[in-house]
């Protein structure tokens, strides 16, 4: 039995997230029929992380195994993919690796980006949260510096959640400014809960309103309670920018 690791994008506007789904089309669906078909055999992909409906990856990571002999080169293989996938997913890489390498078990850091502008930008609207009001920065990332400092975050982990524990270490939580009118938050962390990103950015957009205090987020995430938390953002400016390993 050969491991592969496949390294690839998508653009999430038009699946129902990474995972199959029983009612909607998936970016992993998508994968394991396109390698199904090219390889002549039921190919099953486990991706390196869960991301929602209608957010994106520039970079992912999946593996698949196969016992036989694949009859052509990963170069190869990844342009028969490319060819055969759908226009919003691209597949950068394939390359094998140890059977003990698990593209989700093994990664040890993600990052994502969530992406802001100001005013109306006919350019980024699918890809970026617009907002209108003045927000301050500077009072969001003194916010966000807290989330070093702390490990449980069940504050922002989505009600009635599967998770086995809200522990995560971010080691990473700030707001980098494109240019006059963009900015982008960062942030890294060794695993992530479901709808954490979403919950972190629209809890900190409520400080940069002056909504909440820098001492009130503190203590949003200290009581650990997902009804103290501001709402999700919009998924369609989230991004999944990177998995290491």
């Amino acid at each position: 039995m050969q491991r592969y690791f496949i390294s690839f994008a998508y653009d999430g506007t038009n699946y129902h997230g990474w995972q199959i789904q029983p009612n909607g089309n998936t970016v992993q669906e998508e994968l394991q029929k396109a390698l199904s078909l090219i390889l002549r055999c039921d190919i099953n992909v486990v991706g390196a992380g869960r991301t929602d409906t209608g957010v994106h990856a520039r970079s992912m990571v999946a593996h698949f195994d196969i016992s036989t002999e694949i009859a052509f080169d990963a170069e190869m293989l990844s342009g028969k993919l490319n060819r055969l996938l759908p226009p919003d997913i691209v597949v950068f890489s394939i390359k094998p690796v140890a059977e003990d390498m698990h593209a989700r078990f093994s990664a040890t850091w993600r990052t994502y980006h969530y992406y802001v502008h100001k005013g109306k930008d006919p350019f980024v609207r699918n890809y970026s949260y617009s907002y209108y009001r003045d927000l301050d920065f500077a009072l969001m990332n003194e916010a966000a510096r807290y989330l070093l400092e702390v490990e449980d975050f069940e504050a922002f982990c989505k009600s009635h959640s599967d998770a086995k524990t809200t522990l995560c270490n971010v080691t990473e939580a700030q707001w980098i400014q494109d240019d006059a009118t963009h900015w982008h938050f960062v942030i890294k962390a060794n695993r992530f809960l479901r709808n954490m990103v979403r919950a972190v950015v629209g809890t900190l957009v409520e400080v940069g309103q002056h909504k909440i205090t820098v001492e009130e987020f503190k203590n949003i995430v200290d009581q650990r309670k997902r009804t103290g938390a501001g709402e999700s953002m919009p998924a369609h400016a989230l991004f999944l920018e990177k998995v290491e390993y």
